[in-house]
């Protein structure tokens, strides 16, 4: 067991320890100066800079049809109904799609989506199954959260399908609640810079997201720990060119807090030598890893490293493909990224916590091969 395994472990441990981490909550906060804290510690230097958001407190959110009760959460990118709800027959979709009340739907992105777009139900309610070997409640990101549209939705664990659907299938009248406070709040960023031998130089920046629904160990621990060791290895030696270190909220949220540092460092995108983006769930036990890059040669330096590491993508997004996450941003830009990925069958669901979904050993073989591609990137 080498030392960045070691170090890898202690990292995803201190991120587990602090909780739920969603954007403009304490768990935030505290996050983001446990980073600080930790660069500080590195001799780095970092900024922590706040962007404000209108914050969903939740108050009464569930269906309820005669004596059955599920609560569960909106999707923060639609409406509220207040605390009278609404109340109107179930109808089981996309079966009964001309029904015009709620609806009771997969909680599949690709079917919630268009049952919002479809219009015509008061109120929609989304059973989350993102994987059966999962049961319970697993959110779906709020991408239109500057920008709500559609009706309120509820999203309930799966263990209410059966229910739910001998409801709708009998016509019964359901209330949907979605009783939500509107709070000023604040998410916050962490920004720092390892100087490089020659300024003149234009810098890399490795970014990945701080926050999530939950405590989210594996979708963002991993992340997380090879932002920290790689920011500690630049450390350590000064790399040829500046590398810039971002951390942001707001990534189930539409990715706000990129969108912010962006707004103020338009030109980075494109003037960045390259983003390594350090994305979501390539620390989750039985991971199909992602790659994604923007050209072919990041994705050839990328893919040998990765295989030299003995941890060989799964899948590979191909070049020009809009990719996912917040490579996303830097793609619709015109920037150049190599981005990690992976799946994760606790995905979005409040039990990815350590130990049990994290594969560290496998995040350590990441880790070999991220060490390499940024070597090279920094000095060429």
């Amino acid at each position: 067991m080498n030392d960045l395994h070691e170090t890898l472990s202690a990292d995803i441990r201190a991120w587990d320890r602090i909780g739920v981490h969603r954007t403009g909550t304490a768990g935030d906060r505290r996050t983001a100066e446990w980073l600080a804290s930790s660069c500080r510690q590195a001799a780095v230097p970092a900024r922590l800079t706040e962007f404000g958001l209108r914050r969903w407190a939740l108050r009464e959110c569930l269906v309820r049809v005669g004596a059955e009760v599920a609560r569960g959460v909106p999707l923060f990118d639609g409406e509220a109904t207040g605390p009278e709800g609404v109340v109107a027959r179930l109808a089981r979709l996309p079966a009964l799609a001309e029904a015009v009340g709620v609806g009771v739907v997969d909680g599949g992105d690709g079917a919630v989506a268009a049952a919002r777009f479809g219009g015509g139900h008061p109120a929609l309610v989304a059973v989350t199954k993102f994987d059966a070997r999962v049961p319970g409640l697993a959110l779906q990101n709020a991408d239109r959260f500057a920008r709500p549209f559609g009706p309120p939705v509820l999203q309930v664990g799966s263990e209410h399908e059966a229910w739910l659907l001998a409801a709708a299938d009998a016509g019964k009248t359901a209330q949907v609640v979605v009783d939500v406070v509107f709070e000023k709040a604040v998410g916050v960023n962490v920004l720092a810079r390892v100087a490089g031998r020659d300024a003149s130089l234009p810098p890399l920046v490795v970014v990945t997201p701080k926050s999530s629904w939950w405590t989210s160990t594996a979708e963002r621990g991993g992340g997380i720990a090879l932002w920290l060791a790689l920011l500690r290895r630049f450390a350590a030696a000064a790399p040829p060119r500046d590398v810039l270190f971002l951390a942001t909220s707001g990534h189930e949220l539409g990715h706000l807090g990129l969108e912010h540092f962006l707004a103020g460092n338009m030109a980075l995108a494109t003037a960045a030598w390259a983003w390594i983006h350090l994305g979501a769930n390539f620390a989750a036990r039985g991971s199909r890893r992602r790659l994604q890059a923007s050209d072919a040669t990041l994705l050839a330096l990328a893919s040998a490293e990765l295989e030299r590491a003995g941890a060989p993508p799964a899948d590979i997004t191909p070049v020009g493909q809009r990719p996912g996450g917040e490579a996303r941003d830097i793609h619709d830009l015109g920037g150049r990224f190599v981005s990690f990925l992976g799946t994760n069958r606790w995905f979005h669901h409040a039990d990815d916590r350590w130990p049990d979904t994290v594969d560290v050993e496998q995040t350590n073989r990441v880790g070999q091969a991220l060490f390499a591609i940024a070597d090279h990137l920094a000095k060429v």
